[in-house]
This record gives structure tokens, sequence and C-alpha cells, in this order.
């Protein structure tokens, strides 16, 4: 039986990109770093970056997804000027707001942000 999440990790062909990315476009905090594996704590969660796998990010693996700290159209428009790569525009559905977008090395991630009440 599983006790929780005990790793997040994508692959990344370039590290000091991906590293660049998810610190200075995401805004998110380097727990530690190498040329093969830096880490990356998004809110108490870490996020390995592997620089050690193939990065050949293909359609319908798993997708890592953020909670904007503010709404999900302003986080839309600051990661946009930061230079992220959004494939769409912000859906809505009862359980709640979705926008994919792309890391630095093409993994797929997305903003979600749950319907207000």
């Amino acid at each position: 039986m599983a006790s929780g999440v005990a790793a997040v990790w994508v692959p990344v062909s370039d590290m000091q990109r991906a590293v660049a990315f998810y610190r200075d476009t995401l805004g998110l905090t380097v727990a530690s770093e190498s040329d093969d594996w830096s880490e990356i704590d998004a809110n108490g969660l870490r996020i390995g970056l592997n620089g050690r796998e193939s990065a050949s990010p293909s359609s319908g693996g798993a997708v890592v997804s953020f909670q904007p700290d503010g709404s999900i159209e302003d986080e839309v428009a600051d990661l946009r000027s930061r230079g992220a790569d959004f494939q769409g525009e912000v859906s809505e559905h009862p359980w709640g707001k979705i926008v994919p977008f792309k890391d630095s090395e093409g993994n797929d991630l997305q903003l979600y942000s749950p319907p207000q009440g």
C-alpha cells in the first residue's frame, strides 16, 4: 500500500536551462543542484530534475500541476512575460480551472485553480 509520494522527477537535457526555468520563470527554490540531479522545492514537494535520463518527453505522460498564488489569469500573464510556453488558454470546468504549458525541456506542466466557493 502506498503511504505517499516518494518522488516526482522529470528528465532534462540541459540542467542549467532547466534549473533556470524552475527558479527564474516559476519562482521556485532550488534545494540542490548538480550536473545530473537537481531538486526544486515546490511548496514542500521536491521535484527532481534528472539529467541522467533521456529527455524525450512524449504526450500522455505525467503532468506536474502547480497552484497559483493569486488568480490563474494573473499567473498566466506573469509567466508568459517571463517566457513560459503556454499551449492554450485557461479552461474552466466544474472541478476548477486549468491551463497547460511546457517547461524548458518540453515536459508537460499546468496551472490548476480549484473552483471558488
